[in-house]
C-alpha cells in the first residue's frame, strides 16, 4: 500500500481580491489545475496559505471549499499547529475533518521548546488527533531544529505521525531519519529546491510551493524520482533552479503569489504583515517564466 504522502503535495495559496476578501472563484480554479496537472494531494492552511491572517470563520469556508472542489478525488491536509497544545487540541476537536486525510503540525513556535519537549508536545497531539499527523521542522521560522532523534523516536512512539515535512534545510538530517524511522514513516522534502536531494537519500516527495504555478512540471520530476530515474528528474530540476532560487527571494508567498498573477492566474495581494514584493524581482519572474514555458 502506498504511502499517502508519496509524490507531489502542494503548499496551497489562499487568493485575495483588491479588497483582501478571499476569492473563492480563484481558490476553485486553483484546485482544479493542481489535479489535472498531477499533484497527489493538496496541503491547506499551511503557512504559504497565509493561514495567521485568515479569521477562524475564514479557514473554515477555506476547508469547505477546497474539499467541495476536490471531492474526494486526492487526499486533503489541513495545516494545524501552534505553540500551545491545549489550543491545538480544541481545534482538532472543533473542526471536522470528515474530509480531511491528516494534519500537518508544525513545531511550536517562539517558545523555543527543548528536544524533550517537542516529543511531549507531540504525543499530547497524536492522542487528540482522530487523522494521521505529520510532524513539520521549519526551524528557519519557529527558532528550533527539531533533531533526527527526536523525530524518530515521536515515529517510534506515535503510531498515527506517518510522516515529517523536512524543512530544516539539512540534507543530511533528511537522510538520517529515513534511515532510522520505522518502515510506515516517510521523510517528505518541505524545500523545493533539495526535493530531489532528499528523495535521493529516502524521501518520498514534497510538499510544494513551486507547484501552485507548475504543478505538471513539479508532478513530473517527483514521479520521475519515485521511479528511480534520476536523469530525466535532474533535467527539470536544472530547469526549475533558478525559479526556487527567486521565488524565495523576498519571502513566500510573496514570490510565488507575483508568479501566479504573471500567469494570470490570481491577483498579487497579501495581507499585511507580508507585502508584495519589488518591481525588479517581478520582472526577474517574467523573465524566468519565459525560459520555462
Amino acid at each position: 500500500m502506498e504511502h499517502l504522502l508519496k509524490g507531489l503535495g502542494v503548499a496551497l495559496i489562499t487568493p485575495f481580491r483588491q479588497d483582501y476578501k478571499i476569492d473563492y472563484k480563484a481558490l476553485e480554479e486553483l484546485v482544479e489545475e493542481q489535479i489535472s496537472g498531477g499533484t497527489d494531494y493538496i496541503v491547506a492552511l499551511g503557512t504559504t496559505g497565509e493561514t495567521p491572517t485568515l479569521s477562524d470563520e475564514e479557514q473554515k469556508e477555506i476547508i469547505s471549499c477546497i474539499c467541495k472542489t476536490v471531492n474526494k478525488r486526492v487526499p486533503v491536509i489541513l495545516g494545524m499547529g501552534g505553540n500551545d497544545p491545549a489550543k491545538v487540541i480544541k481545534n482538532i476537536e472543533s473542526t471536522n475533518l470528515e474530509d480531511i486525510q491528516g494534519i500537518l503540525s508544525v513545531t511550536p513556535f517562539y517558545n523555543k521548546p527543548s528536544q524533550k519537549g517537542l516529543i511531549e508536545y507531540y504525543k499530547k497531539i497524536s492522542a487528540a488527533s482522530p487523522v494521521p499527523v505529520i510532524l513539520y521542522n521549519v526551524p528557519g521560522r519557529t527558532g528550533t531544529n527539531m533533531l533526527p532523534e527526536t523525530t524518530v523516536e515521536i515515529a517510534k512512539t506515535c503510531s498515527n505521525v506517518i510522516a515529517v515535512k523536512e524543512a530544516s534545510g539539512i540534507c543530511g538530517q533528511a537522510g538520517k531519519i529515513a534511515k532510522d524511522c520505522p518502515s510506515t514513516f516517510a521523510v517528505v522534502s518541505g524545500d523545493d529546491g533539495l526535493t530531489l536531494p532528499i528523495m535521493s537519500v529516502g524521501g518520498i516527495g514534497v510538499i510544494s510551493v513551486m507547484a501552485n504555478a507548475l504543478p505538471k512540471h513539479m508532478s513530473l520530476m517527483v514521479h520521475l524520482a519515485n521511479e528511480g530515474n534520476f536523469i530525466a528528474a535532474r533535467k527539470i530540476h536544472m530547469q526549475l533552479l533558478n525559479f526556487f532560487k527567486l521565488l524565495f527571494k523576498e519571502g513566500n508567498p510573496c514570490g510565488i503569489k507575483a508568479l501566479l498573477e504573471i500567469m494570470g492566474k490570481t491577483k498579487n495581494v497579501l495581507r499585511l504583515p507580508l507585502y508584495p514584493i519589488s518591481l525588479d524581482l517581478y520582472k526577474e519572474l517574467e523573465k524566468e517564466l519565459k525560459n520555462v514555458i
